[in-house]
């Protein structure tokens, strides 16, 4: 079980240094108490009856606590009278042995609560699915920021949700070029476009449906700052924040603008491809029309090699099949069957 994987994660700061982690849950509600303490506890696929003990220890508003554990809740902010309540959800695009070669990644998505409260913050993940290293990661790179409380605590875990965003983002901009590849490629498969440009389309979808209430959730978390203390120290990082939250928004939407104009492209594409497709054939039936025409106005009969034999019968009977096969596969490749 790797790190990221535990049920049960704790960590303490005192006066903006890390003193101690992994310590035991029932310290959590004594180092909230002390002024001079900022408090993270992580929870992974909590039992609920674990979740109500820590609710009824810190004073959780129930509802909260509820939402954290059902599973389905849209993105939100809540301020509630002793904390603040969000819900937001990280992506990543699996690239690895789960997506087969030369197709569009597939989104995955992983839901985080949080309670954020005066001296600390409870973060509560359904999956293992968001890897929690990061935020920690984030808050080992910048421990100057630590001595600004909460605010720096909930900015790391906000900037590696975003950020995981922009990931998703131009992994699906990268597919998308791929598709236009695809798209003005004659020999590519007409299926197979189709069936990338689905499951992009699918996936900026459901990216869409968590990148955009981003910006009301870090927006609501900015006025809420100033209930927590928050320094003015932290303004310029909360400001760069909702500046990236506004970018994956932008740059979300203007994929999802691009991809159904491929969509369209390919099927306007089709259309001129079967109207010259037809009046090549059409062409090509009315050179043959013309000796067939005349041949059978007149009822010539010009005796072939093996004419009244049985070879002659043979060897047409292979030219039929022959030429038969041939336009068959030569209209298969073209994608014409």
């Amino acid at each position: 079980m790797t790190s990221s994987d535990r049920i049960l994660r704790t960590r303490l700061w005192r006066n903006g240094v890390l003193e101690t982690e992994d310590f035991p849950f029932e310290d959590v509600s004594e180092y909230l108490g002390q002024a001079d303490c900022l408090v993270w506890v992580d929870l992974c696929a909590p039992d609920p009856d674990h979740l109500d003990e820590l609710a009824r220890e810190l004073g959780l508003v129930p509802q909260a606590v509820e939402d954290a554990l059902a599973r389905q809740e849209r993105v939100k902010s809540i301020r509630y009278a002793t904390h603040t309540f969000l819900t937001v959800y990280a992506t990543r695009l699996a690239t690895g042995d789960g997506v087969e070669p030369g197709h569009a990644p597939s989104l995955e998505v992983s839901r985080i609560s949080a309670f954020i409260l005066p001296r600390g913050v409870v973060t509560v993940r359904q999956d293992s699915g968001f890897d929690i290293n990061e935020v920690v990661s984030r808050w080992d790179d910048n421990p100057d920021l630590m001595k600004f409380g909460v605010s720096a605590l909930v900015h790391g875990l906000l900037d590696a949700v975003v950020d995981g965003h922009f990931e998703a983002v131009e992994v699906l901009d990268e597919a998308m070029e791929g598709l236009e590849d695809l798209l003005f490629d004659d020999r590519a498969p007409t299926t197979e476009l189709q069936r990338q440009t689905y499951r992009i389309r699918r996936d900026l979808v459901e990216l869409r449906r968590v990148v955009l209430p981003m910006r009301e959730v870090v927006s609501a978390v900015v006025r809420h700052r100033k209930d927590l203390d928050s320094p003015a120290e932290m303004d310029p990082w909360y400001d760069d924040l909702y500046d990236h939250v506004l970018r994956a928004s932008e740059w979300t939407e203007s994929l999802r603008d691009m991809v159904t104009t491929i969509f369209e492209t390919n099927l306007s594409l089709q259309d001129a491809r079967l109207n010259t497709v037809m009046k090549k054939l059409t062409a090509w039936a009315a050179i043959i029309a013309v000796p067939t025409a005349v041949t059978g106005w007149f009822g010539q009969n010009v005796p072939y090699p093996g004419f009244a034999q049985p070879s002659g019968y043979i060897l047409s009977v292979v030219v039929i099949v022959g030429f038969g096969v041939g336009l068959y596969i030569s209209f298969k490749r073209r994608d014409w069957l």
